[in-house]
C-alpha cells in the first residue's frame, strides 16, 4: 500500500469516526436531556403535541452534538450546520402532519431517518474539517 492510500484511508477513517461520534453525541443529548426533562415534568406527548415534542427533542440532540463539536474544536458555522440537520427534516413534514397526510409516528420516524444523510451532507460540505485536517 502506498503512502497516499494509507493517508487517504486514515482521512476517511477519521471522517467515519467523527460521523459516529456525532450520532453518539446526538443520542446522548436526546436521552440524557429527555430524561432530565421528564424527571422535572417537562415532557411532551409525541401523539398529542408532536410538533413541540419533536422540536424539544431536536434541541436536545443539537445540544449534545454542539457540546461535543465545540470540545473537539469546531467553529460555530460547522456546529450550527450540524444542528440544522436536526430541524430541516420537519420543514416538509409538519405541513403533511397538519394536513393529515401523515400521523405523528410517521413524522417522527421520517424526520429521524432523514437526519442521518443530512448530517453526512453537512460533514461532506466541510470534508477537510471533519476528516481531521482542519482542526
Amino acid at each position: 500500500m502506498t503512502t497516499t492510500n494509507t493517508g487517504t484511508g486514515r482521512r476517511w477513517g477519521r471522517f467515519a469516526l467523527h460521523y459516529v461520534e456525532m450520532i453518539v453525541a446526538m443520542f446522548v443529548g436526546m436521552f440524557a436531556l429527555g430524561m432530565l426533562q421528564s424527571a422535572v415534568g417537562l415532557s411532551f406527548s409525541h401523539e398529542q403535541q408532536p410538533e413541540l415534542a419533536y422540536l424539544v427533542m431536536a434541541v436536545n440532540m443539537s445540544i449534545g452534538m454542539a457540546a461535543w463539536m465545540r470540545i473537539r474544536g469546531h467553529g460555530w458555522a460547522s456546529t450550527l450546520e450540524m444542528c440544522a440537520a436536526m430541524f430541516v427534516p420537519v420543514v416538509p413534514l409538519f405541513p403533511l402532519l397538519w394536513l393529515g397526510a401523515i400521523d405523528a409516528g410517521t413524522m417522527m420516524t421520517a424526520a429521524h431517518v432523514a437526519m442521518f444523510p443530512l448530517m453526512l451532507a453537512a460533514m461532506l460540505r466541510r470534508l477537510d474539517e471533519y476528516a481531521g485536517c482542519a482542526h
